[in-house]
């Protein structure tokens, strides 16, 4: 309807996976990469996940335009299936013919071996992608997993990635599924669009479309992003809206108001009619007037009883009350912190931030990186993606600014679902990630365990007595024992096994071993530092 008003080729908001709509962003380029190495690996699995809707059936899609022409390939769509269930798919997707009457599931593993050995034979290779992997029976990913027994001498016979929600990685963390778990070769998560992503993801479709122009100004972009809370699927389903609603009312581009009404008819949301004043008013002095009534009537009639019941369900409630207003006040809204919090408190956000490691900062004794590696530690004070800091599962010091556009800064201590804890001055409250986003220019500064004898970046090629601590860490997340390090070289054995690892954590794999490197393999060894969130699987 409003195509060819905007002078729209195509349809630019659809949520049909298209890969040619897909917007590469920093994190989208970076699964795309992990699915890449995936399918070009000697076997085991590749594990993406995402929130519903940040486009991770996209990115399969994009991959399998890429895949070369001597690959095969099976994608799973519907995975409540059960591990017989799931075979039989396999074996339809790749037309591999079976006896449905008499079909097992060792008759159809046999199968599926037999045309695994001649796709090998003919120089072919085959991958198997199963979509919605949360969703797969206990049964069924123990058969995904027996399924990479399948191989040769040299080589695994088949490439398996699978794609699903974050309960997917809650579901391979159990004791049962171990054996898959340790299987996964890489892993990357996907998460929502940043402020600046949502106004280049909307810019890229538009484009594809056929329109160059701004249909939607800069100043919605903010409102995308609040609305949307960065997830391309609720992005799509809002900018269509509000497209519609602009042709409606014959507007060239999409103003505020447009977005918010399209938000409310995407979300099924009204506004809420709120009581008069004058209402309002009446009820706030009858209502208490009523209750002392009530209850000066009971306690002259049971004076005993009102002591011995009422009083401490009032005091229990009270306390209920003022707890709730203590830990919940900043997760809807964040309209804090007071002036005094504000001025010089980025000394404080350091002290908060040394006390998570168990040390001690001395304000004015020298700068926090100094004092940090007068303790073993080192400092890490760049800016990235809100996504990237809570992979690197340390506290941080945040550069926040508030309502009148001052600075402040406040010290992140952990990370719980879509919330977070935050210490500004000597107060500590819960806040919403969405909050945070909204206030953060993405500039952080953390701590980090230095190795012994680390001093700069490793190199490839280079000596230091940080290399037999790299073998130790290596040989421990591997599962093997430790070669011989007498000449302490950075050889290519090493930087070969660093880049691979970089790659699982979704690092660049440049087999340099710097910070980032150094804290994902201190995160995986199990070393006593201090985490965001205890337990999280460092992806």
């Amino acid at each position: 309807m409003y195509r060819e008003y905007f002078g729209l080729e195509e349809l630019p908001f659809s949520i049909a996976p298209d890969p040619r709509y897909l917007y590469m962003s920093e994190q989208h380029r970076e699964a795309l990469a992990h699915l890449v190495y995936g399918i070009n690996s000697e076997g085991g699995f590749v594990l993406l996940t995402g929130e519903v809707g940040t486009g991770k059936t996209t990115v399969c899609r994009c991959l399998l335009e890429q895949i070369p022409e001597n690959f095969n390939t099976a994608f799973i769509i519907n995975s409540k299936v059960s591990a017989e269930e799931l075979l039989a798919s396999i074996c339809d997707e790749l037309r591999i013919p079976y006896a449905e009457s008499r079909a097992s599931s060792k008759l159809l593993v046999d199968r599926i071996n037999e045309y695994l050995l001649d796709a090998h034979g003919r120089g072919r290779k085959t991958v198997l992608i199963i979509e919605e992997a949360q969703n797969l029976a206990t049964d069924a990913l123990e058969q995904v997993r027996l399924l990479t027994n399948l191989e040769t001498n040299q080589c695994k016979l088949l490439q398996i990635i699978m794609v699903g929600q974050p309960e997917l990685r809650d579901l391979l963390s159990k004791p049962e599924l171990r054996q898959l778990a340790q299987r996964i070769t890489a892993r990357f998560h996907l998460g929502p669009l940043s402020k600046d992503e949502v106004a280049g993801y909307v810019t890229h479709r538009l484009a594809v479309a056929g329109v160059q122009r701004k249909i939607f100004p800069d100043s919605t972009t903010s409102i995308i992003f609040r609305l949307s809370r960065g997830i391309p699927r609720l992005i799509n389903l809002i900018c269509d809206r509000a497209l519609l609603g602009a042709y409606v009312h014959g507007s060239e581009r999409v103003d505020r108001r447009t977005l918010k009404k399209a938000a409310q008819e995407v979300f099924g949301k009204t506004k809420v009619q709120r009581p008069g004043r004058g209402v309002r008013w009446v009820l706030g002095i009858l209502l208490p007037i009523g209750i002392l009534i009530i209850l000066a009537v009971f306690y002259v009639e049971n004076p005993q009883q009102y002591v011995e019941m009422v009083i401490p369900k009032f005091v229990k409630q009270h306390t209920r009350v003022q707890e709730s207003r203590a830990g919940n006040a900043w997760v809807s809204q964040m309209g804090w912190p007071s002036a005094p919090l504000i001025h010089g408190n980025k000394e404080i956000a350091y002290q908060s931030l040394f006390k998570q490691w168990n040390i001690t900062y001395r304000p004015h004794q020298g700068s926090a990186c100094e004092q940090a590696r007068a303790k073993g530690l080192n400092c890490l004070d760049e800016e990235g993606s809100f996504r990237s800091l809570v992979q690197l599962n340390r506290p941080a010091v945040l550069k926040l600014y508030d309502n009148q556009g001052s600075e402040f800064y406040a010290t992140l201590t952990a990370v719980h679902g879509e919330n977070v804890t935050l210490i500004v001055g000597d107060e500590t409250r819960v806040v919403s990630i969405n909050e945070i986003e909204k206030r953060w220019l993405r500039e952080y500064f953390l701590l980090w365990k230095m190795p012994p004898g680390y001093e700069s970046p490793l190199m490839p090629g280079q000596r230091g007595k940080v290399v037999p601590w790299l073998e130790k860490q290596l040989s421990h997340i591997q599962g093997r024992n430790m070669r011989s390090q007498k000449s302490m070289v950075f050889d290519n054995i090493l930087v070969k096994e660093v880049k691979d690892f970089q790659r699982s954590m979704g690092l660049e794999p440049d087999g340099v071993l710097g910070p980032k490197t150094i804290i994902h393999l201190n995160t995986r060894v199990c070393s006593r530092e201090p985490l965001l969130s205890v337990g999280q699987e460092d992806r």
